[in-house]
């Protein structure tokens, strides 16, 4: 979540405050991933016909894609439980915390975004499976180095607080707080840039700080997290190496 300067899961805001989705700057914060296009308008539905006319079959194809995932009631067949990253836990959050996608082929997924939910696993569970919450990570990472997936990563997670990062990332949430070394350990570093690595294997995503960022780094985001303790030198190294043993199996 990390810390934003409202407050919440998802990142922690610019401020302080325990429990995620209450407090502090940073995890996915209450609405930081709203979507202003949740309702499809009369322009949007005209969009593919207009292009094909126009003669650009392929922006056709690609918007009227992006368009059929918007539309009231539909929902790409799912198997109930499935994760994206072995092992995981799931545990399934609130569809009013996402919106129904078909990543990669809707929208590139080119980003993983860090978040530290500024509170305990359980707390950032919790707020990601209430409806009002209006925000939610794909991922928890525990302090223990287990994940939990909440949302699959060809869904749009409502995570970034920008509609453009939300469309485009994965978002990782790491149980603790911004202001907290002691929230970061060698268990939940590992487990993460396992993770990490493999997200970024399957869609390509060079392993940088460039397309590793904190959620600080979103446009236009309030949230402060993962904030200074968080070791992204570390992590990085540690992505790296961990991608590099994906390249080999």
């Amino acid at each position: 979540m990390g810390a934003t300067r409202k407050g919440t899961a998802t990142g922690a805001t610019r401020g302080t405050g325990p429990g995620a989705g209450k407090g502090g700057r940073g995890g996915a914060g209450a609405g930081a991933g709203k979507d202003a296009d949740r309702r499809i308008g009369r322009r949007a539905l005209l969009i593919g016909g207009a292009a094909a006319l126009a003669g650009t079959a392929a922006l056709a194809r690609d918007e009227l894609g992006r368009l059929w995932w918007r539309m009231p009631g539909v929902e790409k067949p799912r198997v109930q439980g499935a994760v994206d990253f072995r092992g995981a836990r799931w545990v399934a959050a609130s569809p009013a915390n996402f919106r129904w996608a078909d990543r990669p082929d809707d929208y590139t997924i080119d980003r993983v975004v860090v978040h530290v939910t500024q509170g305990s696993l359980a707390s950032a569970v919790k707020v990601f499976q209430d409806p009002g919450h209006r925000a939610a990570a794909h991922y928890i990472v525990g302090r223990d180095g287990r994940v939990t997936q909440m949302i699959r990563e060809l869904d749009v997670a409502f995570h970034a607080g920008n509609r453009e990062y939300n469309e485009r990332s994965v978002g990782v949430e790491h149980e603790g707080f911004v202001d907290r070394a002691s929230s970061f350990t060698d268990a939940m570093y590992a487990s993460s840039a396992r993770l990490t690595a493999g997200i970024c294997a399957r869609y390509g995503i060079p392993v940088d700080r460039d397309h590793v960022i904190g959620h600080v780094e979103v446009p236009g985001a309030d949230h402060t997290d993962p904030g200074p303790h968080w070791d992204w030198d570390r992590y990085i190294r540690l992505v790296r190496a961990a991608r590099g043993a994906v390249t080999r199996t």
